[in-house]
């Protein structure tokens, strides 16, 4: 049987938005269709820390956002801002929200879903929820507007499983719009990209230990 085609990644001509610089980190605004790191494949190398590191030449990585997904991360610029930053995500300290669009009306006015996470070996890229092998994975979320066929909502993940807010979503019965893996056809036919994105992201600044919080509101 022959392999299939490597992917290529679109190129978003999207410019990355700095939000916040100071000596010793970024918040910076990911385009959506713009991967966090490279890619296996050479066609697959532009990225946002690729990009980032040509002003920017210490920057590192320390968490992703989904090649669909926009919105706001942190990029540590010295080694013991990107130890203590990642410390923070380990320990469940960095405080996230995303803005998404889901499919249907969500009746609860607020909630969560608790449902563990596991990859999904014979499909990947793709995740399933697995009562016995998956990871704990806990998504709270709050309804911020009901718009007839669809709901605007506050998603606050508590762990950081991947794809969990997708998932999460389409196993609360509302599927995020323009989700090419998760959604069933009719949401995924009501947006022409992902409807998620990263809106604040807030933790502990590693120089001065106060808290540092950025926000970066959706084009949706």
């Amino acid at each position: 049987m022959s392999e299939l085609p490597p992917y290529i990644v679109p190129h978003s001509q999207e410019a990355i938005r700095i939000l916040h610089e100071d000596h010793d980190l970024l918040l910076v605004r990911k385009p959506d269709l713009l991967l966090s790191i490279p890619g296996r494949h050479p066609l697959n190398k532009d990225c946002l820390i690729t990009r980032l590191q040509a002003d920017y030449p210490t920057a590192t990585i320390v968490h992703r956002l989904d090649l669909d997904t926009s919105g706001i991360m942190v990029i540590p610029l010295n080694k013991p801002t990107h130890a203590h930053i990642s410390r923070q995500f380990q320990e469940r300290k960095v405080e996230k929200s995303y803005i998404a669009v889901v499919h249907g009306i969500v009746e609860n006015d607020e909630g969560e879903v608790e449902l563990p996470i596991r990859c999904d070996w014979e499909r990947r890229p793709l995740q399933m929820i697995d009562h016995e092998r998956g990871k704990y994975a806990l998504t709270r979320y709050r309804v911020l507007e009901r718009q007839g066929d669809r709901t605007r909502m506050l998603l606050m993940p508590v762990t950081g499983r991947s794809h969990q807010l997708r998932i999460h979503m389409r196993e609360l019965g509302h599927p995020i719009l323009g989700c090419d893996m998760y959604a069933h056809e009719e949401a995924l036919k009501m947006a022409d990209r992902l409807l998620l994105h990263a809106t604040t992201l807030g933790f502990e600044h590693p120089a001065t230990g106060e808290w540092l919080e950025g926000e970066c509101q959706p084009d949706f």
